[in-house]
C-alpha cells in the first residue's frame, strides 16, 4: 500500500466509523425506547446524540484529549530539544510543524492528535523529554509525525471520543434503570414491561461498550507497526526508536493522566502490562507487544 492509498483509506475509515457509530448508538437507543414504550422517540434521540458527537469529535476531539490528559503548550526555551526535533522531523516529513504539548508527569510516553496535518498536535510527557537523548527523541517524534502524515491520528482521536460517548451513555442508562426502578411507584407499569426486552436491553448495555472497545483495539495495533517503520525511514536510525521504546517499556509505573479511552493514542500502552504470556491481557491490549516492535526495528 502506497502512502497516498493509505491516507485515502484512513479518511474513508473515519467516515465508516462515524456511520458505524451512528448505527450502533441509534440501535442502542431504539432498544431502550422499546423497553420504555417509546422506541421511535428514543431512536430520534440516539440519532441526534450520535450525529452531534460525530461532528464534535471531528472538530474538537484533539482539544478534549489534550484537556483530559492535562497537557500544556510546550515552551521553546524550556523544551528546546523537543521543539527543534519537531521542527526538523516535520521538515523531513514534508508537513507543517505541529503544535507541541507536554504532560507534566514522569512516565515516558507520547501521542499525536488532530484532524489533519494543518491542525496536528504532538504531545509528550515531561518524563519522556527528560529521559531521551536527541536521537531517541527524534525517533519518537518521527513516529508521531508518521501518524499525522498518514491520517492515523484522525481515526484514532475520533474513536477516542466516540468510545467515550458510548461508555457514558451505557453508564447513564444503567444508573437511570437502577435509581428509576428503586424510586418508581408505578408497579403495574413495571410489571407490564416485556421481560424479553429487559434481557435484550441488558445485553445491549454490555455489548455496545464492548463493541466500541473492540473497534478501538482493532484500529490501534496495526498502525503502531506502520508508524514505527515510517518513523524509522524519516530518521534513518531505527535503532534510536528501538532504544526509546526500550526505555518506555522498562519504566515501572503507569501514567497517571491516561484513561482507557485515550490509551490507544500513545506510542506505548500507558498502563502496566500483565505478566508475560498472559494471552487474555494481550488480547485486550491497545498496542502490539513492545518487545516485538523493538525486535522488528533492530532487524531493519
Amino acid at each position: 500500500m502506497s502512502i497516498y492509498s493509505q491516507i485515502s483509506s484512513n479518511k474513508q475509515k473515519t467516515f465508516l466509523i462515524f456511520a458505524l457509530f451512528i448505527v450502533l448508538l441509534s440501535g442502542f437507543f431504539y432498544i431502550i425506547g422499546a423497553y420504555y414504550g417509546d422506541a421511535n422517540g428514543y431512536l430520534v434521540l440516539g440519532l441526534i446524540i450520535s450525529s452531534v458527537s460525530s461532528v464534535f469529535s471531528y472538530f474538537f476531539s484533539d482539544k478534549l484529549v489534550l484537556f483530559s490528559v492535562g497537557a500544556v503548550p510546550a515552551n521553546k526555551e524550556e523544551h528546546f530539544n523537543f521543539y527543534t526535533a519537531g521542527e526538523n522531523m516535520a521538515l523531513a516529513a514534508g508537513i507543517p510543524m505541529p503544535a507541541l504539548y507536554v504532560i507534566p508527569e514522569a512516565a515516558p510516553n507520547a501521542f499525536a492528535t488532530g484532524r489533519d496535518p494543518k491542525h496536528a498536535v504532538v504531545c509528550a510527557t515531561q518524563g519522556l523529554l527528560d529521559m531521551m537523548d536527541r536521537g531517541e527523541l527524534e525517533g519518537v517524534v518521527a513516529h508521531e509525525l508518521s501518524h499525522i502524515k498518514n491520517y492515523d491520528m484522525l481515526v484514532m482521536t475520533v474513536v477516542t471520543v466516540l468510545v467515550g460517548t458510548v461508555s457514558l451513555v451505557a453508564d447513564w442508562i444503567l444508573r437511570s434503570m437502577w435509581w428509576g426502578n428503586r424510586g418508581s411507584r408505578d408497579d403495574n407499569n413495571n410489571e407490564n414491561r416485556n421481560p424479553v426486552l429487559f434481557v435484550l436491553l441488558l445485553v445491549a448495555l454490555v455489548i455496545a461498550p464492548l463493541t466500541a472497545t473492540l473497534i478501538q483495539l482493532a484500529i490501534s495495533r496495526k498502525r503502531e507497526y506502520l508508524a514505527d517503520a515510517d518513523g524509522a525511514l524519516l530518521t534513518r536510525r531505527p535503532a534510536s526508536l528501538a532504544s526509546a521504546l526500550t526505555k518506555i517499556g522498562g519504566f515501572p509505573t503507569s501514567m497517571e493522566h491516561a484513561t482507557t479511552a485515550t490509551a490507544h493514542l500513545f506510542i506505548s500502552n500507558p498502563f502496566k502490562k500483565g505478566k508475560k504470556g498472559d494471552w487474555f491481557v494481550s488480547l485486550f491490549s491497545t498496542h502490539p507487544p513492545i518487545e516485538e516492535r523493538i525486535r522488528l526495528l533492530r532487524e531493519m
